[in-house]
């Protein structure tokens, strides 16, 4: 009884008073672009390694962008074994646009830094080293594309607000079955972590953004110790926000101008992607970890194992328990044209959420932390 009405509370408290998380649709809300106004110069910086599958788009989508103010792409190739820069060059010139992209051939790694971060900081130096700085930086990674105007309603949005930074959760692809299985929980549990009504407050001191796509003011990024200020940092994009907000207001959100073109065709695919900064999330901590995951069971768990096995009024809280997380989870789930039963199907999400969580740290214990297209990232903690 006292297991499902906590499980009961937990769930009454993160859908009344968590920053309204879980309302997906109310965060995709950006205006539309006015008729005129002074446009800001943008630099848009790509880091790239092994990304041959989509940053063709990427090159065309951003490029191709209706912005009338000035706008310019550095691509740096992070020492890829593909052919990623012949591609982002060939597509630049498929649609005239050779003169805005600069690709790099990024320098090794060395310690201390991320491979993400190296290669934005090495872009960010080029930027720095021209005659005139831009207005605003837009840091994207390879496989995200951009559609309709949404660079000039994200510009519009920072402009009219006096933003530090506006970033947009790209919407992930969710067509294989793993990706429907496990995407839409990757951006409920992010906004539960992380709630965009919070980060949005000036009053809150919760910072996020979404790595994929963040609208920088240059001198807040300067301002506020640019990439150096985050070099080691696994959780960059996170990290970046927190830094960012000391400088200004700052806005995340949603938009379906947005997409990640990245393919997970198999749970071990996504899995490798959460295991990648689950334990670094955790501050490397057991301690944390090991809380972690009782309070998942609680959360997600204990509703289900005593709907079904417990009696009286215990089931019944534990069944409203149920229920509120399921219809908690329905507009993200509409948000990416999925079943409403995968909201009944949450708890046996959260299990292999849980599974890439321990992994996580297994893999940093291992020496192989942070994992990457072959580059062990994360760094030791003493905690």
């Amino acid at each position: 009884m006292v297991i499902a009405v906590l499980a009961l509370a937990i769930w009454v408290y993160l859908i009344a008073a968590r920053g309204d998380f879980w309302r997906t649709q109310k965060f995709d809300d950006l205006a539309p672009a006015p008729g005129f106004m002074n446009w800001p110069s943008i630099a848009v910086v790509v880091p790239a390694r092994d990304e041959a599958a989509g940053v063709g788009a990427c090159v065309t989508s951003v490029l191709s962008q209706p912005y009338p103010g000035e706008l310019s792409m550095i691509l740096v190739d992070d020492q890829s074994q593909d052919a990623t820069s012949q591609i982002a060059s060939d597509a630049a010139a498929a649609i005239g646009a050779s003169d805005r992209l600069t690709v790099l051939q990024g320098r090794p790694l060395p310690s201390g830094w991320t491979g993400k971060l190296w290669a934005l900081k090495q872009g960010l130096t080029k930027v720095e080293g021209r005659s005139s700085p831009p207005d605003y930086v837009l840091l994207t990674d390879a496989d995200i594309v951009y559609s309709g105007d949404v660079l000039m309603r994200l510009v519009a949005r920072a402009q009219n607000d006096k933003f530090a930074m506006t970033s947009v959760m790209a919407k992930l692809r969710c067509e294989s079955f793993a990706e429907k299985y496990l995407i839409p929980a990757f951006i409920f549990f992010f906004g539960m972590l992380y709630p965009f009504g919070w980060v949005r407050d000036p009053s809150r001191s919760t910072a996020a953004a979404a790595g994929g796509c963040i609208l920088a003011r240059w001198d807040a990024l300067k301002n506020a110790g640019g990439i150096d200020a985050i070099r080691g940092s696994l959780i960059d994009d996170c990290a970046l926000g927190a830094r960012l907000k000391t400088q200004g207001a700052v806005w995340l959100g949603f938009s379906q101008d947005v997409k990640s073109v990245r393919a997970s065709d198999t749970i071990a695919n996504v899995g490798h992607m959460i295991s990648r900064s689950a334990y670094a999330q955790l501050r490397y901590s057991v301690a944390i970890l090991i809380g972690t995951i009782l309070g998942m069971c609680l959360v997600y768990l204990a509703p289900v194992l005593i709907a079904l096995f417990g009696h009286g009024f215990a089931a019944v809280f534990a069944v409203a328990a149920w229920a509120l997380m399921a219809l908690a989870f329905q507009p993200t789930l509409r948000y990416y044209g999925q079943s409403a039963l995968w909201g009944l199907a949450l708890p046996a999400i959260a299990i292999a959420y849980m599974v890439f969580t321990v992994n996580s740290a297994v893999q940093h214990f291992q020496g192989r932390g942070g994992m990457w297209k072959g580059r062990a990232q994360a760094q030791v903690s003493s905690s």
